[in-house]
């Protein structure tokens, strides 16, 4: 399967086909090269919630703005929690959590909208962004899935809301961005035993076990996911999923790598003002 991720500028990836198939669409996942932040959240760091210093994140976040065509000031961002919790956004919401954190959404890692002008954001330093499209029903959506949101569903709680507007899966189209690999990704039985709830004798188990680690396991949150979405009616041959792994590769925060002392990129997608979709 070919990557979907295309480097665009040295700050960010883009889903390159989205792109090309859909005017004015912008969609992608940043590195942590050519902010202004130092130390530990050297250069690019998106996150306010990591303490760094806030007018660094201002800028930072300014900065990828004005590549991606779409300023930080109608950006719309959230309080993420590790849970399921979905917003609706509306031109009405344009500017949340943007440039203040104070103004984000609550308790909230999923976002979707058929507005334009307004760029979906959230924060990931490991944890697996997942992008969803209808170009049918014009609606695009973005969730934050870490290992708790991912056992929670959180990417079929998303299908669940679209399918209440009346958006069939068959119509969605998926895909999983760059985030920790199964090899760098080691859990313990805790954490299989709730995965294990997605599983079943009909594909290969996502995760296997940590050579001469009792009770280690390697998971790969990106195949389980992709088994989240296939058991929630997206059809498989309409997700697609990275292999750039946020752990192996120094371009990006790693906060498994780094100890948790890391900033964050962002993943993000919009569609930009005065294009026709």
């Amino acid at each position: 399967m070919t990557e979907p991720f295309v480097s665009a500028h040295d700050s960010f990836y883009i889903i390159k086909d989205w792109h090309e198939a859909v005017p004015g669409l912008v969609a992608g996942f940043s590195t942590k090269i050519g902010g202004e932040s130092t130390g530990e959240f050297a250069s690019l760091n998106t996150g306010f919630h990591v303490n760094d210093r806030p007018e660094d994140v201002r800028a930072n976040r300014e900065r990828i703005g004005s590549l991606v065509g779409i300023p930080a000031g109608s950006w719309v961002g959230a309080c993420q929690t590790h849970g399921k919790r979905m917003a609706q956004v509306t031109k009405t919401d344009s500017g949340k959590g943007g440039l203040y954190y104070e103004s984000s959404f609550p308790d909230t890692d999923g976002l979707y909208t058929n507005e334009k002008g307004i760029l979906l954001t959230l924060c990931y330093a490991d944890c697996v962004p997942l992008y969803f499209l209808s170009k049918k029903d014009k609606r695009i959506g973005t969730a934050h899935a870490g290992w708790k949101g991912t056992v929670l569903g959180i990417g079929a709680r998303l299908v669940e809301e679209w399918e209440k507007d009346g958006i069939k899966p068959e119509d969605m189209e998926a895909v999983i961005g760059p985030s920790i690999c199964q090899k760098c990704y080691k859990v313990d039985s805790r954490v299989i035993d709730r995965v294990r709830q997605w599983t079943d004798d009909r594909s290969p188990l996502p995760f296997a076990p940590a050579e001469g680690e009792p009770g280690q396991f390697h998971l790969s949150l990106q195949e389980l996911n992709e088994l989240i979405l296939i058991q929630a009616g997206i059809p498989r041959e309409n997700i697609r999923s990275s292999k750039r792994c946020t752990s192996c590769n120094s371009e990006f925060f790693s906060h498994r790598r780094d100890n948790g002392k890391t900033g964050r990129m962002l993943g993000f997608i919009g569609w930009k003002e005065g294009v026709s979709t």
